[in-house]
C-alpha cells in the first residue's frame, strides 16, 4: 500500500510539473509591444483581411496546406483554429494568439517564419487588430 501511495506522489509530482511547463508555453507575451489596433471601421474579412493573410499565411495556412491544421483562407476556418485551439478571441485582439504570432511578439511563434514569405507590417497588424476587437466579422 505504501508503494502505491509513493507511486501516486510521483505521478502527482511529474503531472504538476508537466502541466506547469505546457503553461509556460501557451503564456501571453508582453503585449505592451503590439502595435494598437487601427481605427479604421467597418472592416470584413473578405474585403481587408483576407488580402493580408493571401499575402503572408495561406501558402502554409490554405486550402492546399494547412500546417498545424490552420487554415486562414476564409472567414469559418480562421474562426474555427488550429490544432493550439482557437487563435482569435471575437472581440479582444490582446487575447488572440494569432494577433501575438502576427505582430512576431515571440520569436518562438512568429509567423510567417523567417523566409517563407513578408511578415505582415504594423499598420497590418493594426487592421487585423481592428477587425478582431470589431467582432471578427
Amino acid at each position: 500500500m505504501a508503494a502505491l501511495t509513493d507511486m501516486n506522489k510521483t505521478f502527482s509530482l511529474i503531472l504538476t510539473a508537466s502541466l506547469a511547463s505546457t503553461l509556460s508555453l501557451v503564456a501571453a507575451p508582453d503585449l505592451t509591444k503590439l502595435p494598437p489596433a487601427s481605427s479604421k471601421t467597418g472592416l470584413t474579412f473578405a474585403k481587408d483581411i483576407k488580402p493580408l493573410f493571401e499575402k503572408s499565411c495561406v501558402k502554409c495556412h490554405g486550402a492546399e496546406k494547412q500546417k498545424g491544421k490552420l487554415r486562414l483562407d476564409t472567414l469559418e476556418a480562421a474562426l474555427k483554429g488550429g490544432d493550439a485551439g482557437e487563435n482569435i478571441v471575437k472581440g479582444d485582439s490582446k487575447k488572440s494568439s494569432l494577433i501575438w504570432s502576427i505582430a512576431r511578439l515571440d520569436e518562438d511563434t512568429a509567423m510567417p517564419p523567417e523566409g517563407k514569405a513578408d511578415p505582415l507590417t504594423k499598420d497590418e497588424v493594426a487592421l487585423v487588430r481592428a477587425w478582431i476587437d470589431q467582432g471578427a466579422k
